[in-house]
This record gives C-alpha cells, sequence and structure tokens, in this order.
C-alpha cells in the first residue's frame, strides 16, 4: 500500500511499507493531501500508443 506521508517544498513523501521514497508533487493529482492512499494502474492504450511512436521513430531513423 502506498500512502501519502507528507509533503516537503516540491516533493511528495510516499510510505510503502516500511521505506519511503519521494515524487515530484507535480506526478500526482492536485487534490492529494497528506494520509491518502494511491493505487497504480498500468495504462495498457498509453503503453500501445508510446510503442507505435517510437517503432515510427526508428522506421524513420533507419530509412
Amino acid at each position: 500500500m502506498l500512502i501519502i506521508d507528507r509533503f516537503e517544498g516540491d516533493y511528495t513523501v510516499i510510505k510503502m511499507g516500511n521505506k519511503t521514497f519521494s515524487l515530484p508533487k507535480e506526478a500526482l493529482p492536485k487534490n492529494a493531501r497528506e494520509g491518502d492512499v494511491l493505487k497504480i494502474v498500468v495504462d495498457k492504450e498509453s503503453n500501445k500508443d508510446l510503442k507505435k511512436g517510437i517503432d515510427e521513430l526508428v522506421d524513420e531513423v533507419f530509412e
């Protein structure tokens, strides 16, 4: 479980069990608050779009 522990300047301190790490505030929704639980999801559609763009760029480079 990922929980917002606190905000420090432009960063958010996230707790995951007994570990902590920081993320830029701008990576979280504007309404995120201390104590909120975060849910991470994989965006398959965006992954597909990103791969398509990379494939097109590679094709351009190696033409």
